[in-house]
């Protein structure tokens, strides 16, 4: 039998959840934690309470109170929804209790605009002591990005020497500013200087200053624009063939406008100002007056087109390639009542999960997505509604931006 407990009862865990509650072969006993309980009991409501078998309150920033939930709940599996500050607190609870732990997005500390895997990877010997596994980084990107590249490595090419990890959100939600998935977490990091690794050694630019327009599968052209993900950090670790990774990102013009607007005024702060005799974050209050991405789900049209571009070598001869998942809104809504984003990236943590309690990903320590074998995670993308396909491209593109002629991410067409 398998229990696991979920942290978080946002967007991304409402999708979790129910998907895990389908596979009673994978989770016999799903338990439900979050600050606010009501939102763990709303979805228990949802799901029945013979699938999520009980609800909690829980403060995550406390490893001690963390840690008195697993003892009281005994799961098999954490499974971490909650916020990226909230990581290592989890990870600690996880340690006193010798539980194996998963999550969908790097530790970032509060007081910091900085994701980074260090903090987490430091805890690679502690687990291995203990007999325990932590998988980082279940999601889409991070997640199914990592997978992709190492399905790649295996059965495409004998080395990998460029990567570009695109996401495209073509979708509308009607509304005039919000963003998909977490505004707090959304903001800190598409604000932060970009990043990219190229011939041995990390370069940076200006935050959102390096523009592209490519054209996505089932969508069209977007302008897409070069950023820092964490998944670039562990690719470049696990594949040191590679020369060249880089991470875009689209965003229409008038979400950049209200961006620019809402900096130029100090709301995307994460610094504490007086107001009316108390501290408060700005970019904290910005969040609680954005509309919440979990209730953009009804209405929401289009699709998404995530997926890697990967030049290497094979067989003595260079070949480009590109593993794709075009998520559609409005079907994501009628199966599970959330939008694409939330889908994508809830979707990959149950199947993360599903693969470590039946012990086909399955090994004490710290381990990224690409370290296991991607052809069960990848067939299980398949059967669990994020069906990818592979477009073999004509040419590839592993030169400079001056060559401008040439399909790929710097070109006009995405295979």
């Amino acid at each position: 039998m398998s229990r696991v407990l979920i942290i978080g009862a946002g967007g991304v865990a409402s999708v979790t959840v129910k998907k895990c509650a389908r596979l009673p072969q994978h989770f016999d006993e799903i338990y439900l934690a979050s600050r606010t309980v009501s939102k763990c009991e709303a979805l228990q409501q949802e799901v029945g309470a013979d699938r999520v078998k009980g609800v909690f309150a829980v403060d995550a920033d406390n490893a001690k109170e963390v840690e008195a939930l697993i003892n009281e709940v005994k799961p098999d599996l954490v499974i971490n929804l909650a916020l990226p500050y909230q990581d290592l607190p989890i990870m600690d609870a996880c340690l006193a209790t010798n539980t194996d732990y998963l999550d969908t997005a790097n530790y970032e500390p509060k007081d910091e605009a900085k994701f980074e895997y260090s903090w987490q990877w430091a805890y690679q010997d502690k687990f291995k002591d203990a007999g325990i596994m932590a998988l980082l980084g279940s999601g889409f990107d991070p997640g199914v990005t990592n997978v992709y590249t190492a399905y790649a490595a295996k059965h495409y090419f004998d080395e990998i020497h460029y990567l570009d990890i695109v996401d495209c959100n073509g979708g509308d939600h009607g509304q005039a500013f919000a963003t998909n998935f977490n505004p707090e977490i959304n903001i800190r990091e598409i604000t932060q200087r970009g990043r990219y690794w190229e011939n041995g050694e990390w370069k940076e630019t200006d935050p959102l200053s390096v523009r592209e327009d490519l054209d996505y599968q089932n969508i069209g052209v977007r302008a897409s624009y070069l950023m820092f993900h964490e998944e670039l950090e562990s690719i470049v670790k696990h594949f040191p063939t590679l020369k060249r990774a880089r991470f875009w990102m689209t965003f229409g013009d008038a979400y950049l406008n209200h961006l620019r607007v809402l900096e130029g005024i100090g709301m995307t702060s994460i610094e504490p100002v007086e107001f009316q005799g108390q501290k408060i974050v700005p970019l904290e209050f910005l969040k609680a007056v954005l509309p919440n991405p979990g209730s953009l789900a009804e209405g929401y049209s289009g699709m998404t087109c995530i997926g890697t571009y990967i030049t290497g070598i094979k067989d003595g001869k260079e070949k480009t390639i590109f593993i794709y998942n075009n998520c559609d809104h409005a079907k994501c809504n009628e199966e599970v009542g959330a939008q694409a984003v939330s889908y994508t990236t809830g979707v990959p943590a149950m199947i993360g999960a599903a693969l470590m309690l039946n012990g086909t990903w399955k090994e004490a320590g710290v381990w990224n997505m690409e370290q296991f074998d991607p052809d069960p995670f990848m067939d299980m993308l398949n059967e669990h509604g994020l069906p990818w396909h592979v477009l073999e491209c004509k040419r590839s593109y592993s030169n400079d931006r001056e060559k401008k002629n040439e399909e790929g991410p710097r070109g006009r067409k995405l295979g």
